[in-house]
């Protein structure tokens, strides 16, 4: 009891501390919000000279905290990660993204503490714990996901306001860097540090190498494509066409994807707000919902203390944390993370090395010709992956061993715990409704006591007979038992002692550890399925990018096939290694070096850049060959729109159907199907002793 009250004091104060803080915080963002990246300044007369000193001390308090933190081991390592997310948005200003990191650090460890110790008054137990610390670490990523979302969001935002700041200025001077430099001054603070940097890289003296470093850098795709459209102009020049600049059109162009863009999200969000909660709300109420059964009918204890009512604990875990996590897929951005080129190192390479793993991922691989093998290839060299066919079955085998690993042991720990069960927990009383009186619970644990004594004694022999046990209990009861109490209590301990003997590995258990293998060692495979359908969409941005770059080259003068790959080559992403080799082997014979790009990417809508680029080699001007952009470029974009409704229609019918599965899921499984079964074997009970009336 007295732990209970240190927690309920620790609850209380954390709650008051999180509260303030946060009050602080939204105060603070409000009041400096045009303000963040400015150094401060003297504070003006009168009450701004508290608030003034109030975001001093808040600022400071922010960066010690920073300091400090990253000389605490694994606080640093969590800091670290936090900054690498957020790096790409809050670019090139140290103060202010150790100022972001260290709010979104402290909001987030104070949540998920507070929701720990709230979790763990409900229900104190050592592995409930657990299993709240392992589910404090997936949301722990993904609310970092959230925060990252919301920060890109706002980026998208400022980014249409400095467009268009930038076409007026571009319409004024008619110089792409004066127009930036100018937007860049008047612009909100993320947006205008990212065309800061932009306009300083295209100044430089090498803008092609910085602007090379700013691509590994951009947080999205857009600034990229906004990088590249100005270096591109100012290295060869504008024209004006009958539809106007091509520069501005350029403009136009980027400023329709950002507002498709954000419609899209914008819809995403509104159609699954609050799933998150909804489906995190059943973590709270499994055990109020057990305490208040167990009270309510003493007959479901049979069912909550069984293998079976763990078993579907776990489950209903399992599904709130499945939930979570795929209604946080289906929020995220589908804008790809890849890399190519990335050579980091991967925890697969280092288990390669070890001789056991190797022959073991030698013998589970298929071997090179057969048509597995053409198939695992093909379907990583469409995905992208950064791994090697080796290590990619490295991490099958290691996959497969884990669940394995996990499912024997899980089932070993729920063997052992039936049997802690039928030795230690009181008897229960043949009654369906109301709650056990205090006498009755007392009644429960002494003859449990009586009955491990009796088994004790029979040396917990499977084959004891119902005379060794009655003549036991003859002897361990002190008053004597009536014959109807002497058989109750005997059949009792054979059940007891049949149960205990029956709580060994079976040979269904081994088939069921060896599915979960199975499930394992195919898990990484099927995400790569999985991956593939996501890419699909990202492939077509890469495409439509392409676009936008090729309808400006085409009108520039003395332009070349090899110059047109080399600027799809500073926008590439996924195609980035196919373009390069392609480069790589230009010189050797042009068309020669496209078939084999053309052969080596398996997607449609690439390949017929490739065509066009195979036909101005040597047949016909590159203006003739893409003289159909405008026309595809607009059916591409309404495509796009239409796959997009579609998208969303589709993930907001899966967002309902995944955010309230763990509900019904702790209702069904937790609640009504065990009251309903064990309602038929009460009834079973009482109609027998009606029959012996």
């Amino acid at each position: 009891m007295g732990v209970k009250r240190l927690l309920f004091l620790i609850l209380i104060i954390s709650l008051a501390l999180f509260a303030v803080f946060y009050a602080v915080m939204r105060w603070l963002n409000n009041r400096s919000q045009r303000n963040r990246l400015e150094p401060l300044s003297e504070p003006g007369p009168g009450g701004l000279k508290d608030e003034f000193m109030l975001r001093k001390r808040w600022q400071q308090f922010l960066q010690t905290a920073y300091v400090v933190s990253c000389s605490v081991p694994l606080l640093s390592a969590y800091v670290r990660k936090i900054r690498k997310r957020i790096s790409g948005v809050h670019a090139y200003e140290e103060f202010y993204l150790r100022h972001e990191v260290m709010k979104v650090a402290l909001f987030i460890l104070g949540t998920l503490g507070i929701s720990i110790a709230v979790l763990f008054l409900l229900n104190p137990s050592l592995s409930f714990l657990l299993l709240v610390l392992l589910t404090a670490v997936v949301i722990n990523s993904l609310l970092i996901d959230t925060v990252v979302n919301r920060l890109e969001r706002r980026l998208l935002d400022q980014m249409l306001d400095v467009l268009s700041d930038i076409r007026h200025r571009y319409h004024q001077h008619g110089m792409v860097d004066e127009a930036l430099q100018e937007a860049a001054e008047s612009a909100d603070d993320v947006a205008g540090l990212h065309t800061r940097k932009i306009a300083e890289a295209l100044i430089s003296n090498n803008p092609s190498e910085e602007l090379e470093k700013y691509y590994e850098a951009a947080p999205n795709r857009f600034l990229k494509a906004f990088a590249g459209i100005s270096f591109m102009i100012m290295e060869f020049g504008d024209k004006v066409k009958e539809q106007g600049s091509i520069y501005l059109q350029g403009l136009s162009g980027l400023t329709k994807e950002i507002h498709l863009e954000i419609l899209r999200r914008s819809k995403l969000d509104y159609l699954l707000k609050g799933l998150n909660v909804i489906a995190l709300v059943p973590l709270f109420f499994t055990k109020p919902i057990e305490r208040w059964a167990r009270s309510s009918f003493p007959a479901m204890d049979e069912f909550y203390m069984s293998k079976l009512g763990y078993a579907a604990k776990i489950l209903i875990y399992i599904v709130i944390i499945l939930s979570f996590v795929l209604l946080q897929k289906l929020q995220q951005n589908d804008e790809t993370t890849y890399r190519a080129g990335r050579n980091s190192r991967s925890w697969e390479e280092v288990i390669f090395r070890i001789p056991l793993f190797r022959m073991v991922a030698a013998w589970a691989a298929p071997h090179p010709g057969t048509a597995a093998y053409s198939k695992v290839v093909r379907l990583m060299k469409e995905t992208g992956t950064e791994l090697t066919y080796e290590w990619f079955y490295i991490r099958r085998v290691v996959y497969s061993l884990i669940a394995i690993t996990v499912t024997l042991t899980m089932t070993l720990y729920l063997h052992q715990m039936s049997r802690h069960h039928i030795l230690h927990d009181p008897v229960i009383q043949d009654s369906f409704f109301g709650q056990t009186t205090i006498a009755q619970q007392e009644e429960g644990k002494r003859l449990n006591s009586r009955d491990r004594e009796v088994m004790r004694r029979v040396n917990m022999s499977p084959d004891a007979t119902y005379a060794e046990i009655a003549a036991q209990l003859q002897q361990t009861e002190s008053k004597g038992l009536g014959k109807d109490q002497l058989v109750d209590s005997a059949n009792r301990i054979l059940g007891k002692l049949q149960a205990y003997h029956n709580e060994y590995f079976k040979w269904w258990e081994l088939l069921m550890c060896l599915f979960a293998g199975m499930f394992g060692y195919e898990w990484p495979f099927l995400l790569l399925l999985f991956q593939r359908k996501l890419r699909y969409m990202d492939m077509r941005h890469e495409v439509y990018q392409y676009h936008t770059v090729i309808s400006m080259l085409r009108e520039m003068d003395r332009i070349s096939v090899e110059e047109i790959l080399e600027w799809m080559d500073r926008f590439a992403v996924i195609f980035k290694i196919p373009i390069q080799k392609c480069l790589v082997h230009y010189d050797h014979g042009a068309e020669m070096a496209l078939q084999q790009l053309k052969e080596e990417v398996r997607f449609a809508e690439f390949q017929r850049i490739v065509d066009k680029l195979l036909l101005s080699v040597e047949k016909i001007p590159i203006s003739q060959a893409f003289d159909d952009l405008e026309g595809e470029m607009s059916f591409y974009f309404e495509q796009r729109k239409q796959d997009y409704e579609r998208i969303i229609d589709t993930k907001a019918g899966l967002g309902r159907l995944i955010g309230f599965a763990p509900m019904y899921s702790l209702i069904f499984i937790y609640l009504v199907i065990p009251l309903i079964a064990m309602s038929f074997m009460q009834m079973n009970i009482y109609y027998e002793q009606i029959q012996k009336i």
